[in-house]
């Protein structure tokens, strides 16, 4: 058990009565000379992201991009290419399906389209779960397991009123995978490795979508295709962009992050057979990777890295993600613990556990808006079992929260103007390398964005979109638009099955020049 001075009282003026100020991030372990209120200036200056230094990280992120494309696979950045030449538009005209494979969970969802006028007719989905056994089994095992709920699912279509084109019409598929792949073509990738539970050893080095086509084809289904292979990201892409087609950017901000956004095809040099010059593609950044030394990284984020089972690997999405926001709170309320006493004289048992405050506390506390901070209190006793505490201490809980949303959201912001340099959608007249240099018209972004942090933490919405701003000022900051688009892995990858087989059919639909 740790002991250190016992706080009483509430705060006065700026800081704790008695406080010494010359408590600094490299000595903090120096209790006697570090309290709660020097301690949290120090904090907060150490994660500053004053907008100059935002718009020197954008820089970077765009620099590192470009490497990314010029050297494939060589670079934190991989700038994967999805080998998309087609996008959602609102012409899109019949009935197509999605699966999602990315957890315990397995859903397959079908959507009826009727062109621009019609939209999106109606809609269904099913979710069922995987078996351990099946989690654990053979390739075989997965695979067939999918096929069958597929063709379950699709035999149930015309006693629900949706509605074939033609009778012989295949069904086409977008297949959202959220497993590490080597994507080699639109509707092609090798399986890297298995994460989030699963673990089929047969599996890693195939085509996930010739195993689930050969899977379907033993079930009797000669009607079904998979027409596209794709991550949440680039499905919330496509979700956004057959609404507006000033959807560049594809962003998911919640548990993990990422981004993925609209390049020339001819940029993608591991592309071999690459569309005309002039036409367009999506490019998976897979930016949680994006690290560099601008970056300001406290000692929570050290530690957080350190004892993280990726060590160096994916720093940005460390400072940004949703999984990991709520433990650097619990590293920074821990370390003030230990130093400052804040919680009184002993260590809190539930703070010495990793991930035992969770990002959804953070929201909570910080959305906070009573005069007491009732809300904190309540979830320091919940969360942290501390079941009395004084308002100086909630204030300062309620402040780190803030501190540490901030910088993430800024970052998420800075993250985005990176995207929009690169593209050359944030300079003077908004001229794009994706448009003609004859074409001087002002242009107009929307930035397509899904994820729990974006839609309930308006505090952290609320913080990146104001730094977004600020890194464009005020009259390029009209141009671009944040809007949340929603199932990008269910609706965005039907709509992306659907682009595809209308290009393929029609000839008629792209990407907008």
């Amino acid at each position: 058990m740790i002991t250190t001075q016992k706080l009483t009282g509430d705060l006065a003026d700026d800081g704790w009565k008695g406080a010494s100020d010359d408590c600094n991030m490299e000595n903090l372990k120096n209790s006697e000379s570090c309290d709660p209120s020097s301690f949290l200036r120090h904090f907060r200056k150490s994660s500053a992201t004053p907008v100059m230094l935002l718009r020197h990280i954008a820089q970077a992120m765009a620099t590192e991009m470009q490497e990314g494309l010029d050297h494939p696979g060589e670079r934190k950045l991989k700038m994967l290419p999805t080998y998309l030449e087609c996008l959602p538009t609102g012409n899109e005209r019949g009935l197509f399906y999605a699966i999602d494979l990315g957890g315990t969970n397995f859903r397959v969802l079908r959507v009826q389209l009727d062109g621009k006028e019609g939209r999106i007719l109606k809609q269904e989905s099913i979710q069922v779960p995987i078996p351990q056994e099946v989690m654990t089994g053979s390739s075989k095992d997965l695979f067939g397991f999918l096929a069958k709920t597929i063709v379950q699912f699709v035999s149930r279509e015309a006693d629900l009123g949706f509605e074939c084109v033609a009778l012989n019409q295949k069904r086409d598929i977008g297949f959202t995978f959220s497993f590490p792949v080597n994507q080699t073509k639109v509707n092609g990738g090798s399986i890297n490795a298995w994460t989030k539970g699963f673990s089929i050893s047969d599996g890693v080095g195939e085509d996930v979508v010739d195993q689930l086509e050969i899977a379907l084809a033993d079930m009797g289904s000669v009607n079904t295709k998979v027409v596209c292979l794709v991550n949440d990201t680039v499905g919330t892409l496509a979700q956004c962009r057959y609404w507006n087609d000033d959807a560049m950017v594809g962003v998911i901000l919640g548990t993990g992050s990422n981004a993925c956004y609209v390049e020339r095809a001819a940029a993608i040099s591991c592309w071999s057979s690459p569309p005309e010059a002039d036409d367009l593609t999506v490019v998976n950044i897979e930016w949680g990777n994006f690290c560099s030394e601008l970056l300001p990284r406290t000692f929570a984020d050290e530690g957080l890295d350190a004892d993280s089972l990726n060590p160096g690997q994916q720093e940005f999405e460390k400072m940004i993600g949703g999984m990991y926001l709520g433990e650097i709170l619990r590293r920074v309320l821990l370390k003030m613990a230990e130093d400052t006493g804040l919680f009184g004289s002993e260590i809190p048992e539930r703070l010495t556990k990793p991930f035992s405050l969770l990002t959804p506390h953070m929201s909570t506390m910080h959305g906070d808006d009573t005069s007491s901070l009732e809300v904190v209190g309540s979830v320091i006793e919940e969360a942290i079992g501390v079941k009395y505490t004084t308002l100086a201490t909630r204030k300062v809980v309620y402040d780190v929260c803030d501190i540490i949303a901030e910088r993430g959201a800024r970052l998420s912001a800075a993250g985005i103007v990176g995207i929009l340099t690169k593209i050359n959608r944030c300079g003077d007249l908004m001229l794009s390398c994706l448009t003609t240099p004859n074409d001087t018209e002002v242009k107009k972004t929307v930035i397509a964005i899904d994820g729990s942090l974006y839609e309930k933490y308006p505090k952290f919405r609320n913080y990146m979109e104001d730094a977004m701003k600020e890194m464009l000022g005020e009259d390029y900051a009209n141009n671009v638009t944040t809007t949340l688009s929603k199932d990008g892995s269910g609706v965005g990858a039907a709509l992306l099955a659907a682009a595809i087989s209308t290009e393929l059919r029609l000839g008629d639909v792209g990407v907008t020049k």
